[in-house]
């Protein structure tokens, strides 16, 4: 594999990203959403997050193949040190370590903002052998560390069925003496 570059994710991007993601909208139900949202709408989401979190994308010979971001928890200020993390690659990318190299980087830099805790909302199937969800999301969030917290039943439709959704998290700071307020990101 070429080289790994993981950088800021910019609106020049846009197109590409939600290329990655209409995968996920028309032929999973790894995300909720039905309709592919419009190039400007998706490019208004990256603009706003990036007020606040990092949204990064990895690139391999000069090709984007995966973005993962982070968002605000709960809109209440006594959440500022939480947040919820989302990624997507390319559907032909996974199993290669871009997830992990996207996450890594994005928890460090989540660490150096003064965020303790990240979470991750996965759907999930109520079927194992259903044929838009398997549990390769929750699986890999796992395999980097997080635990599951919580499960909300039959929560989600799409294609006609009922999904699940779980709810975990990592904690990666102390919650012990000072507490820092956090600094929102700022490329």
């Amino acid at each position: 594999m070429s080289e790994i570059i993981i950088r800021d994710a910019t609106l020049q991007d846009s197109k590409r990203l939600l290329e990655i993601y209409s995968f996920y909208v028309q032929k999973t139900a790894i995300t909720f959403e039905y309709e592919t949202p419009s190039l400007s709408e998706f490019a208004g989401r990256i603009k706003n997050i990036s007020k606040r979190y990092p949204y990064l994308v990895v690139e391999c010979a000069h090709k984007i193949l995966g973005y993962a971001y982070a968002s605000a928890f709960k809109d209440r200020k006594a959440y500022d040190w939480s947040c919820e993390l989302s990624i997507y690659l390319e559907k032909n990318a996974h199993k290669k370590g871009l997830g992990r190299k996207l996450y890594t980087e994005l928890e460090k830099r989540l660490k150096s903002m003064g965020i303790l805790n990240l979470y991750a909302c996965i759907a999930y199937p109520k079927d194992l052998n259903d044929p838009f969800l398997d549990l390769n999301s929750v699986h890999f969030h796992e395999h980097v560390g997080f635990k599951e917290v919580g499960k909300f039943h039959n929560c989600g439709f799409k294609f006609k069925r009922f999904y699940h959704m779980v709810w975990m998290e990592k904690l990666i700071g102390s919650f012990e003496g000072h507490i820092q307020e956090v600094k929102f990101y700022d490329l």
